[in-house]
């Protein structure tokens, strides 16, 4: 269809919304009559069904929650444009975060978030994964790994698009979904920065 860009920006960022929202940590505990509010971090999310459940349905979880950013990123950037992925795999991270469906509440992006990568632009997907698997080694916490991997991402959005690797394009989609997640983990932010004043 040949159709306004406009109008497929909005269309991309419903469909993006719209499959972002849904929750599959939310559906999973439900079946099995846990309430994830009531539950370790109280997050919908993999990390908390992981919790609440065990390993197994914590990767399924995260593999459902990978694959909602990246469907809508990866078809709408291949059928219709680059700037079309983009916008649909942002609004994939803010419906997760968002989710009307729990009232506004949602889980912190960061699955999301690699789906999204991966549809539009997977490159920057190897030093975020590498980040991540970085923090999670030396501080053994899931939330901290995330935070790096969300600074390595932005770093690596605007390193690529100096350096002409990338465009400018990509580059404010890693600042953009770096920000989200950074934003969703202020708490363990500011935990790891007491604890590090502490230990002064």
């Amino acid at each position: 269809m040949d159709l306004p860009t406009p109008v497929w920006w909005l269309i991309a960022a419903v469909l993006g919304y719209a499959l972002g929202a849904v929750n599959p940590a939310a559906i999973v505990a439900r079946i099995f009559g846990v309430d994830l509010r009531q539950t370790g971090s109280g997050n919908p999310g993999a990390t908390n069904v992981g919790r609440a459940l065990g390993p197994r349905w914590a990767v399924l979880v995260g593999v459902l929650d990978v694959l909602k950013g990246f469907i809508p990123a990866y078809l709408l950037g291949t059928l219709v444009g680059q700037t079309e992925g983009q916008v649909a795999g942002i609004a994939a991270v803010l419906g997760h975060i968002t989710s009307p469906y729990l009232k506004g509440r949602g889980g912190k992006g960061v699955a999301t978030t690699l789906g999204a990568i991966l549809g539009v632009q997977p490159l920057l997907a190897v030093p975020v994964l590498v980040a991540f698997g970085i923090g999670v080694a030396v501080w053994h916490r899931v939330g901290l790994g995330a935070v790096l991997a969300a600074i390595v991402l932005m770093v690596s959005g605007i390193v690529g698009w100096l350096a002409g690797w990338t465009d400018e394009a990509d580059m404010w989609f890693a600042v953009v979904l770096g920000s989200l997640v950074l934003v969703r983990h202020q708490r363990n932010i500011r935990q790891a920065w007491s604890a590090f004043r502490a230990r002064e």
